[in-house]
C-alpha cells in the first residue's frame, strides 16, 4: 500500500533528491492521506499536531498537504490545517506502519471526573471543562473490524496558562502514559469499556457468547458493582478507568473480530 502512494505521488511530482531529503529528514513530514466529508481520499503529506510529550493534540487538528500543494522547485509545503469536524479521517505512515485516525463524537467524561480527584480548585474545573467539551476530536484506530477500537487521550488542565504549569505538568506525565480505549461496534455510537458493556456487545457472537459464559476471558472477570448515590457513582466511574481495557481490547475483542465477521 505504501509503494502504490509513493508511486502515485512521485508520479505527479518528478522532486529532486535533494528536494526529498530536505523535506523527509529536515521537516520530518510523512506520506499519508485525508478523506474529507464527501468520501474522498486525498493523498500527500501530513503533519501531525502533537508529539510524544503531547498525543492529545493530535486529537484536535492535523496538517496536510495535497500533493499539489509540494513546490518542487522551491522545497516548500503548503499545509492546511484541518480539525475533526472537517474531514473524516487521516492517515499517515511511522516507517511502513499506517497510522489511522478517525473523527468521532465522543466526550471524555470519566477524564472530566478524574479532575476532581486528582487536581482541585480552578485547576480542576478548567481541565473538567477542556474534556467535556470536547465532543468531536480524532482517535487512532488501534483495532478494525465489527467492534472497532480507538486509544484516546484525556486533555490537560491548559497547555498555555502560567497559574496552572505545577498542575499541567504532573497531569500531562500521567495522561501521557495512560491512553484510554474506547470502541464502536458496526459503526455505531463510540463507548468506554466496561466488562458488563463488553458481554453485551459480544452476545451475538456464540463463539465468544460460550466463552464468556464459561469464564474463559480473565479480562472480564471484574464485574460492575451495584451503585447508589451520585459521589459513589462518580467514584465508581474514576475506579472503573483501572479496568485493564488492553487486555479487553487483544483478548475479547480480537477474538470476537476474528471469529464472528
Amino acid at each position: 500500500m505504501k509503494k502504490l502512494l509513493l508511486i502515485g505521488i512521485f508520479g505527479l511530482f518528478s522532486l529532486n533528491v535533494y528536494a526529498q531529503e530536505e523535506t523527509t529528514t529536515y521537516n520530518g513530514e510523512k506520506y499519508g492521506y485525508i478523506i474529507d466529508k464527501s468520501g474522498k481520499k486525498v493523498e500527500g503529506v501530513v503533519h501531525l499536531n502533537g508529539g510524544y510529550s503531547s498525543p492529545w493534540q493530535n486529537q484536535l487538528k492535523v496538517k496536510f498537504a495535497a500533493v499539489a500543494d509540494i513546490d518542487k522547485v522551491k522545497n516548500k509545503i503548503k499545509f492546511k490545517t484541518y480539525e475533526a469536524d472537517d474531514i473524516k479521517e487521516y492517515m499517515l505512515y511511522e516507517g511502513d506502519t499506517p497510522r489511522v485516525f478517525q473523527s468521532i463524537k465522543y466526550t471524555n467524561t470519566r477524564e472530566a471526573l478524574n479532575s476532581s480527584e486528582s487536581s482541585t480548585g480552578l485547576g480542576a474545573g478548567f481541565k473538567a471543562l477542556n474534556n467535556l467539551t470536547r465532543t468531536s476530536q480524532f482517535a487512532e484506530v488501534v483495532t478494525e473490524g465489527k467492534i472497532r477500537v480507538y486509544k484516546m487521550y484525556g486533555y490537560p488542565t491548559s497547555i498555555s496558562a502560567n497559574s496552572s504549569q505545577a498542575i499541567t505538568r504532573q497531569e500531562t506525565e500521567r495522561l501521557m502514559n495512560n491512553p484510554d480505549y474506547v470502541y464502536s461496534k458496526k459503526g455505531g455510537k463510540v463507548e468506554d469499556f466496561t466488562p458488563a458493556k463488553v458481554k453485551i456487545a459480544i452476545a451475538d457472537c456464540p463463539f465468544t457468547k460460550a466463552k464468556a459464559a464459561k469464564g474463559e476471558y480473565g479480562s472480564l472477570k471484574n464485574e460492575e458493582k451495584q451503585r447508589s448515590g451520585l459521589g459513589k457513582f462518580i467514584r465508581d466511574e474514576i475506579k472503573n478507568a483501572t479496568v485493564d481495557k488492553l487486555s479487553i481490547v487483544n483478548e475479547v475483542i480480537y477474538d470476537y473480530n476474528e471469529n464472528c465477521k
